[in-house]
């Protein structure tokens, strides 16, 4: 039979460098504006897209049911 040594190990959580913390909190930061970024992009976007008619939207390839459901996507999703 074999035996296995159990080590105790260090549970003890280790405080984050001030660096590390502080590095931390500007990529949160730099997601957050990124994203806030593309939400308004979305949401000039789509209004855009509402002020088409049926003439422009054949430019482009949509039809007037493609539009409406364009435009009543909520801001966050693609």
């Amino acid at each position: 039979m074999t035996s296995i040594d159990l080590q105790p190990c260090d549970t003890s959580p280790r405080p984050v460098s001030r660096p590390a913390a502080t590095d931390l909190l500007r990529e949160a930061t730099r997601r957050v504006l990124f994203t806030l970024r593309q939400w308004r992009e979305r949401i000039r976007g789509r209004n855009d897209l509402a002020r088409l008619d049926a003439r422009a939207l054949a430019d482009i390839g949509l039809t007037p049911s493609d539009r409406d459901f364009l435009v009543n996507k909520p801001f966050w999703r693609e």
